[in-house]
């Protein structure tokens, strides 16, 4: 039983380190060549892990040339457009200047209910508001609409928009994001100042979140006086 806990452990240990060092995006965004690799790495992971008479190796070692492999296609796609259309495939136009390109639906075998069903998830639920609709070799849905769809802006009405300042999260239920204070312009002492005014001590706060504008929200824990 510890044998086994602990070979688990360690593949799970290197497993995220793989993971990790191929820099996985989320599930939905990974082109075809990484949700491949994700599955394969988990099946082999699992023979190691269920069969202890199986050596550590045999399941870190094809893990391992799968990361390389990995990493080589992806350098090769950044390198070469034609090989990332190989592997990738390339976006697909299913809707174009508002017309629906019906040998398009038919080449991606996608029904008009999944189209109709990407669209909402992307709030439009009128088909006659979509000039262009494109499906990205990630599978997500691109929707430019029409421009009288579209919302009106301060510059379409003539006005000039105040400057919005970028928001992060410099305490996060009590620990602190030196990077985070960096990105907004602060340092470690505007902090303490800040929560001495604030009469808050940092393990008391839940969030702490300051924009580049200087506004600041702070929030703290519950039950915290």
């Amino acid at each position: 039983m510890t044998i086994s806990f602990i070979r688990t452990l360690l593949l799970y240990i290197g497993i995220l380190a793989a993971v990790r060092f191929m820099g996985k995006r989320q599930i939905s965004e990974m082109q075809t060549s990484e949700l491949v690799v994700t599955l394969l790495i988990s099946d082999i992971a699992a023979i190691p892990m269920q069969d202890s008479g199986q050596p550590l190796i045999s399941g870190v070692l094809p893990i391992l040339v799968l990361v390389v492999c990995e990493l080589v296609t992806s350098a090769l796609m950044v390198r070469h457009s034609r090989f990332r259309r190989v592997v990738c495939g390339k976006p697909a136009i299913l809707i174009r200047d508002g017309v629906l390109q019906q040998k398009e639906l038919k080449r991606l075998r996608l029904s008009v209910e999944d189209l109709f069903e990407q669209l909402r998830e992307q709030g439009v639920f009128s088909f006659a508001d979509v000039s262009y609709a494109i499906l990205e070799t990630d599978g997500r849905m691109s929707i430019l609409k029409k421009p009288e769809q579209e919302p009106a802006t301060p510059k379409l009405l003539g006005l000039r928009a105040p400057e919005s300042g970028l928001e992060v999260v410099v305490i996060s239920d009590g620990e602190v994001s030196d990077a985070a204070l960096k990105l907004c312009g602060k340092d470690r002492k505007w902090l303490t100042n800040f929560l001495q005014q604030k009469k808050a001590r940092q393990q008391d706060v839940f969030l702490l979140a300051v924009s580049t504008d200087g506004q600041t929200l702070l929030l703290p824990k519950e039950g915290t006086p």
